[in-house]
């Protein structure tokens, strides 16, 4: 069940469009595809790899965000605003067993149209965890999500 590399950091912000255009005007960052997750997100790509993504935040997020990502801060400034760290990983259901074992609580999710099965998990300091794995995984070992992005209401 190794980890394999810092996916992503996921930003809150009340200013969508000038919070990406200054990622992308200060430094060099583009804009490129993301899932429709029914709720208004950028992912900024350094290269070929999205590296920031960023999503409305604050206390007027809405339902689907919160039922798919969840919510634990409503901070608009400082480092409340990065809701959670992502890691790309193998060995998914070698990792379900091991978080089971331990008594971790972990919610499973599926982006459909990314290839991606993600379990969300937090820290003992309240910091949100993302594990990504190949979608290919969970239909070899029959796991199934809780909810899919695709599966959120327009």
């Amino acid at each position: 069940m190794p980890l394999g590399h810092i996916e992503h950091f996921l930003l809150q912000t009340t200013d969508l469009a000038g919070t990406r255009d200054w990622y992308v005007r200060v430094l060099g960052m583009r804009v490129g595809p993301n899932p429709d997750f029914k709720f208004p997100v950028v992912w900024l790509y350094l290269g070929d790899r999205d590296a920031v993504h960023v999503t409305e935040g604050g206390k007027d997020v809405s339902e689907n965000r919160k039922r798919y990502v969840g919510q634990q801060s409503q901070a608009e400034k400082g480092s409340g605003v990065i809701d959670h760290i992502a890691f790309r990983a193998t060995g998914l259901k070698q990792m379900i067993d091991h978080l089971n074992a331990l008594g971790v609580p972990f919610r499973q999710r599926m982006v459909n149209d990314q290839g991606l099965y993600q379990l969300f998990l937090m820290d003992p300091n309240d910091v949100k965890i993302e594990l990504n794995y190949a979608n290919e995984e969970a239909l070899a070992a029959g796991i199934r999500p809780e909810l899919t992005a695709s599966g959120l209401g327009a």
